[in-house]
């Protein structure tokens, strides 16, 4: 049989249960002021927190979107929306919120510093580029090389420029010129060139021929010398060649070099004996080799001479050849 507790029992236990209870209440009281007290507090905090985030991000952002921090004022959601239950306690959201805050800091921080590196390194090279001075002129031009009077004045006649070579790159006279170079161009010179005209025909063989022959009655040999060469290599077949040769070796021996003048003078007369000038060449052979006091084979030159072109040394060249015998012992 079950055993019930009496009334007297039961009235005995009352005030045991009461007193616990009256205790528990006490308790409940004392505890929930205080922990609703810290939960306001915290809240604070971590809006005070927020808005001091949103702040920041307004600062570092000036006119930013929703691409970098949400508004404070949003428009209500279009629909009633759904019941939330309460999925988490308040503990695990303030968490949550203050972990959304960090990571906020963080990438604020970050992109702050970015731009205080891009700031840095843009004003070390603004600083840099202010402060280099500008390049130094060369202090003197690489030496070209030496450029002959007769190209100058040639390119002068064509209308060309001038090439005026450095003084430092002039070299002393050698004490045999052979061959002998170009006169160094000068200013009056070049001017002097210059007023010889070219002529301009429908025989440009002979134009060019024409052309050398002015510049060697000038008295410019140089430039002669080369005009007559471009002229015999252009046209060598040309009914003045004769005379280009020739005139080729008096520009050489007016310019007081007999050894490279007679080749020209032996070249034209062995290239063509009827020429028109082959018997100048030949006598003015013979004139170079009495100046190299060759006396043998100015002998010779001047004998074959005087046999090949007999009527040449009785007349137009008689007064030339009668001078250059002279001196000589032709036996």
């Amino acid at each position: 049989m079950i055993a019930y507790p009496t009334k007297t029992q039961v009235l005995r236990r009352l005030p045991r249960t009461s007193a616990l209870a009256a205790l528990a209440v006490a308790l409940v009281a004392s505890v929930s002021p205080v922990s609703v007290a810290a939960q306001d507090s915290t809240d604070a905090r971590l809006r005070k927190v927020e808005k001091e985030v949103s702040a920041l991000q307004r600062k570092v952002f000036p006119g930013g979107s929703g691409t970098f921090f949400e508004p404070q004022i949003t428009a209500p959601a279009a629909g009633s929306p759904a019941p939330q239950t309460a999925t988490s306690t308040p503990v695990s959201d303030l968490l949550n919120r203050m972990e959304a805050v960090e990571s906020q800091m963080a990438r604020l921080t970050s992109q702050v510093e970015q731009n205080s590196n891009r700031l840095a390194l843009l004003e070390e090279k603004v600083a840099a580029s202010a402060s280099v001075p500008a390049a130094p002129a060369p202090q003197s031009a690489p030496q070209a090389e030496p450029v002959s009077a007769s190209q100058n004045n040639l390119s002068a006649m064509s209308g060309g420029v001038i090439k005026t070579p450095p003084a430092a790159a002039a070299k002393p006279a050698p004490a045999q010129p052979a061959p002998a170079q170009p006169a160094p161009a000068t200013s009056a010179r070049a001017q002097g060139v210059q007023a010889i005209v070219k002529p301009q025909t429908a025989d440009a063989g002979e134009d060019e021929y024409t052309y050398g022959f002015r510049l060697w009655d000038a008295g410019y040999f140089p430039e002669a010398r080369q005009q007559l060469k471009i002229y015999l290599e252009k046209y060598p077949n040309h009914r003045m060649a004769s005379y280009g040769r020739n005139l080729l070796g008096r520009a050489w021996l007016d310019d007081k070099n007999p050894s490279e003048a007679a080749k020209w003078f032996l070249q034209n007369y062995q290239a063509d004996k009827q020429g028109a000038r082959a018997a100048d060449s030949l006598l003015y052979l013979g004139i170079a080799m009495k100046q190299l006091k060759d006396t043998k084979r100015a002998c010779i030159a001047l004998a074959e001479f005087s046999e090949t072109y007999a009527s040449e040394a009785a007349g137009r060249l008689g007064s030339l050849y009668s001078t250059t015998r002279n001196g000589l012992d032709c036996n």
